[in-house]
């Protein structure tokens, strides 16, 4: 992370003939907004006297207390490499503030560092690797996008069975330019899907740059004329597209998962940890899978976990530890989370569930090594292996059982989350789908 200035911002901006700088910030539902002012204001913003109507934003605060101020991070300072080399468009992340000058209760990324903090207080810092997928479309004759797409291309294909392996390139190069280190980037397993995984690093600076990285992967993509999505499952019988989150937390600069005397490598606190994670899975699934659509991937049949169950040797359960890696790479990836999911609540819920775990001691089941998905519903119901959540309305209700879940995300952002997605659902309850169409229309 870079440590700019405020005078730093103020240099650079000058010295590199910034006219532009779009200050941004993201709702409760992971979605990326901005307000754009030109270099004239920015001193003033940098003073964090930017303000703006926060009833305008989908679950922030109503109209007769609306007046919010954007507190902008300098160190999140970047030039977007896609826009004008002259006159050129730069932004910032920024932090959500109340008039009074305290933290916005309704601002996600507030919610990751307040748990953050929590961490540092038992001397930790969480590190995060995510993996992120999504399709590319074909877009129409007026640029609308689809779920069109000429390839038939699949796991690890080049060209030209890859039909959007030069837009992906030119994704990883331009997230390079912005200073990004990409550890990998491939096909996925359906056609058009593809997968950038981003390398380690602590937690907020990861969540923002999940963010920059959706906006970059949009902006080059319609470059190449397809659309980006990070729809979790835009399309029925292929995959559809996760965000596994590989996680580790650090103590003094060593990696405390890691045991060497362990038989799987794996620390108590490892285990705790896993432990947290399995406990509260189904009250954090509304967060990690935020959409009706995240159900349609979570089903047997398509790779994605369906089975609350951990294992150090396949990939079919929840929560895998990667056999490849041991020693300060050993981590815990857990599989569940799609790629529309909002990055700073769910790595925050994330976080809180397992140090939850590792205050309370909380052992995880016993370590799964068969595939889940080959075995049946009597086999696992004897080793005690639950389902996630099926459809968005269960995890609702699961996550208002949850009082943890709901104190991580804090009172105001746990009610307008929970009362948008039981609207999300009624209103999806309320249509009338083409498979009910043709299945129903003739015969009945």
């Amino acid at each position: 992370m870079k440590n700019y200035t405020k005078e730093d911002v103020l240099r650079l901006v000058e010295e590199e003939d910034v006219e532009f700088i779009r200050l941004q910030f993201t709702d409760i539902f992971g979605n990326l907004k901005n307000i754009a002012i030109t270099a004239s204001q920015l001193e003033r913003a940098l003073d964090n006297k930017c303000s703006f109507d926060g009833s305008a934003i989908s679950g922030f605060v109503g109209i007769e207390n609306s007046d919010m101020y954007l507190y902008p991070d300098c160190s999140t300072l970047e030039i977007f490499p896609w826009r004008p080399q002259q006159g050129k468009v730069a932004r910032m992340i920024c932090d959500v503030y109340c008039p009074g000058g305290e933290p916005f209760e309704g601002d996600s990324r507030h919610v990751l560092k307040r748990a953050i903090r929590e961490a540092e207080k038992l001397g930790y810092t969480f590190e995060v690797g995510p993996e992120c997928e999504f399709f590319l479309f074909d877009t129409d004759e007026n640029t609308m996008p689809t779920v069109d797409t000429k390839e038939q291309a699949g796991y690890f294909d080049v060209g030209p069975l890859d039909f959007g392996e030069n837009a992906r390139r030119d994704m990883v190069l331009t997230l390079e330019d912005m200073g990004f280190v990409i550890e990998a980037s491939h096909h996925e397993n359906a056609p058009a899907q593809h997968e950038i995984d981003l390398r380690y690093d602590e937690a907020l600076k990861t969540a923002d740059d999940i963010m920059t990285f959706k906006l970059a992967v949009r902006t080059i993509a319609k470059r190449h004329g397809l659309h980006a999505t990070f729809m979790p499952k835009p399309k029925y019988g292929v995959n559809g597209s996760g965000m596994h989150i590989n996680m580790s937390l650090h103590r003094d600069g060593k990696n405390i998962f890691e045991d060497k005397n362990d038989p799987m490598g794996l620390s108590k606190e490892a285990y705790y940890f896993i432990g947290g994670l399995m406990k509260h899975i189904k009250g954090m699934a509304a967060v990690t899978n935020p959409l009706v659509n995240s159900y349609k991937r979570l089903v047997p049949g398509f790779q994605a976990p369906v089975y609350i169950a951990w294992s150090a040797t396949n990939r079919s359960p929840l929560i895998r530890i990667p056999s490849v890696v041991s020693g300060e790479s050993t981590r815990i990836e857990l599989r569940s989370p799609d790629s529309a999911a909002n990055p700073y609540l769910t790595l925050a819920v994330c976080l809180r569930a397992g140090l939850d775990g590792i205050i309370n001691k909380i052992e995880p089941p016993k370590c799964v090594e068969g595939n889940i998905f080959e075995m049946t519903e009597a086999e696992r119901n004897g080793i005690g292996i639950e389902n996630l959540p099926g459809t968005l309305m269960e995890a609702v209700e699961e996550l208002e059982k949850d009082k943890f879940i709901c104190g991580v995300l804090g009172e105001h952002i746990a009610e307008k989350y929970i009362a948008a997605k039981k609207e999300e659902w009624q209103q999806y309850r309320s249509q009338v789908s083409e498979w009910e169409i043709a299945e129903y229309l003739y015969q009945y």
